[in-house]
C-alpha cells in the first residue's frame, strides 16, 4: 500500500509518543547485562576499584525525578497552593522521563551482569566492588521507578462524564 492508499489517521498513529512499555525496558536490561557479563568475564583484571559516583549521581536523578513526579501531579490537579503547569514544561517532563527510564534500564541490566559476575569471582578485588556494583543496581531500579512515576504524573486526568464537552465530531455523523 502507498501513502495515498493507506487508511487515514495511520500516519499520525505511527509517529504518536505512548508511554513507556516495560518490555522495551526489560529487552534493553537483559541486553546490557549479557554486554556487562562478557566484557567483564573478559577485561576485570584490567579495571580500577568501582567507583561510587555514578551510584550517587544515578540516586540523585532519580530523587529529582520523584520530586518532579509529586510536583506535576500536584500541579495538574490544580490542587490549593500550586501554580498552574505550563504544557511545554509537562512534555519535556516526558521526554526526560522516557530517556530515563530507557538509560536507568541499561544502568541497571549492566549493573546486573557486574553484581552477578563479581558474586561468582573468589577474588579480593571482587569482594570489594560488589558493595557498589549492588548500590549502582538499586540506584538504577530507582531511577527507573522514578521515571516511569514521573511519566504517569504528566497524564492529564480523565474528567467525569457530566464534566465532558461535546465532541463537535459525534454531533455529525459521516464526518471524520
Amino acid at each position: 500500500m502507498t501513502q495515498a492508499q493507506s487508511p487515514r489517521g495511520t500516519d499520525h498513529d505511527r509517529f504518536r509518543m505512548g508511554p513507556t512499555r516495560i518490555s522495551t525496558l526489560v529487552v534493553a536490561g537483559l541486553a546490557a547485562a549479557a554486554v556487562a557479563w562478557l566484557l567483564i568475564s573478559s577485561t576485570y583484571r584490567e579495571f580500577p576499584r568501582l567507583p561510587w559516583l555514578p551510584v550517587i549521581t544515578l540516586a540523585v536523578l532519580a530523587v529529582l525525578e520523584g520530586y518532579a513526579a509529586v510536583n506535576t501531579r500536584g500541579r495538574i490537579e490544580r490542587r490549593p497552593g500550586r501554580d498552574p503547569v505550563n504544557p511545554l514544561m509537562v512534555a519535556r517532563f516526558v521526554v526526560l522521563a522516557k530517556a530515563s527510564a530507557l538509560a536507568g534500564a541499561i544502568f541497571a541490566g549492566f549493573s546486573a551482569g557486574l553484581t552477578g559476575w563479581l558474586l561468582i569471582e573468589p577474588t579480593q578485588a571482587a569482594a570489594t566492588d560488589r558493595p557498589a556494583a549492588g548500590a549502582s543496581l538499586l540506584a538504577s531500579l530507582a531511577l527507573v521507578a522514578a521515571a516511569l512515576w514521573l511519566e504517569r504524573s504528566c497524564r492529564v486526568p480523565e474528567r467525569p462524564e457530566d464534566e465532558r464537552e461535546p465532541d463537535h465530531r459525534e454531533s455529525r455523523p459521516g464526518q471524520r
